[in-house]
C-alpha cells in the first residue's frame, strides 16, 4: 500500500517546515491529535507515542520520528501495532501556487488498503488542512518585515542528506 495525501499551504516554507516538524505543537494546532508523548530520544530521532481521533474512535501509534533538513522531510516510521514497518514521509515542495506539502505512507500487509481508506487518510488530510489553515492565518496576521520564528525550534532538526 502506498497512499499520498497533499496540500497547498500559501505561507513561507521555513515556516510551513518549522511547524510541521514541531511535534510538541500539534496537539494545541491540530483538534484531532489528543496528545504526543516523547518516549526516548535517540541522537536526531525521537520514539513517540501519538494520539489522535478519526471521527470519535481514538487512535493512537508509536513511531520513530526524524527531521531531515535538505532537502526538508519528516520521517516517521512506526514501531508497533497494526501498523508496525508503516514508513511515512512528509515533503515540502515550493511551486508556483505555494508550497505543496505531501504525506506519503508505505506499509506492506494484507489489511493495508482498508487501514489507509479508513484512517490513514482521513487522519492525513485532516492534519493537512489544519496546517494549511493555522499556516495561512499565521501569514496573514503577521505584518511584513516581523522576523520568523525562534531558532530554538530547530532543536529536532537532523543535518543528513538522503
Amino acid at each position: 500500500m502506498n497512499c499520498e495525501n497533499s496540500i497547498v499551504i500559501h505561507a513561507p516554507l521555513g515556516k510551513i517546515f518549522q511547524t510541521t516538524s514541531n511535534l510538541e505543537l500539534w496537539p494545541k494546532l491540530l483538534p484531532h491529535y489528543r496528545w504526543i508523548r516523547v518516549v526516548k530520544r535517540d541522537g536526531n530521532s525521537l520514539v513517540v507515542n501519538m494520539a489522535a481521533r478519526r471521527g470519535w474512535l481514538p487512535i493512537q501509534w508509536t513511531s520513530r520520528f526524524e527531521v531531515v533538513s535538505a532537502p526538508p522531510e519528516l520521517r516517521f516510521h512506526h514501531l508497533k501495532a497494526f501498523t508496525k514497518g508503516m514508513n511515512v514521509k512528509w515533503t515540502f515542495a515550493q511551486t508556483d501556487d505555494g508550497v505543496r506539502v505531501r504525506i506519503t505512507h508505505q506499509l506492506d500487509r494484507w489489511y493495508a488498503g482498508l487501514l489507509a481508506r479508513h484512517f490513514i487518510e482521513p487522519v492525513a488530510s485532516r492534519t493537512l488542512a489544519a496546517f494549511k489553515s493555522h499556516l495561512e492565518g499565521v501569514v496573514a496576521a503577521v505584518p511584513s518585515g516581523t522576523p520568523s520564528l525562534a531558532a530554538e525550534d530547530s532543536r529536532y532538526y537532523n543535518e543528513t542528506k538522503s
